[in-house]
């Protein structure tokens, strides 16, 4: 455990030479199955250029990962997917809106 990791968990020194520190990391939520998933689509402008942003997914970060790699396929360009949102580059909301009802995300709007 680095010293910056225990600095932000409160935890600086221990004299007991047997004390374990036990991280409480919080667990990944399971994902949702693509019908249950409450899918958000909105065109942002990030750095003056016109992103596409899918927000709203529940779920493990491979799973997220794997659904902006089908999306960026489809729509043809960059993007990439951090902190629980989906990034597209451009205006591609209609592509993406496609690939994710024909996924089974009922639920994208």
């Amino acid at each position: 455990m680095s010293k910056k990791n225990r600095l932000a968990e409160g935890v600086v020194y221990s004299t007991d030479p047997g004390y374990q520190y036990n991280f409480n990391t919080p667990a990944e939520a399971d994902t949702l199955s693509p019908g249950a998933q409450p899918l958000r689509l909105r065109l942002e402008k990030r750095n003056g250029k016109p992103t596409t942003v899918v927000d709203g997914f529940v779920g493990r970060a491979d799973d997220l990962e794997a659904l902006c790699k089908r999306l960026k396929t489809v729509s043809g360009t960059g993007g990439s997917a951090k902190d629980g949102l989906i990034l597209i580059q451009g205006d591609v909301r209609e592509k993406v809106l496609a690939a994710l009802h024909k996924a089974g995300y009922s639920r994208a709007k």
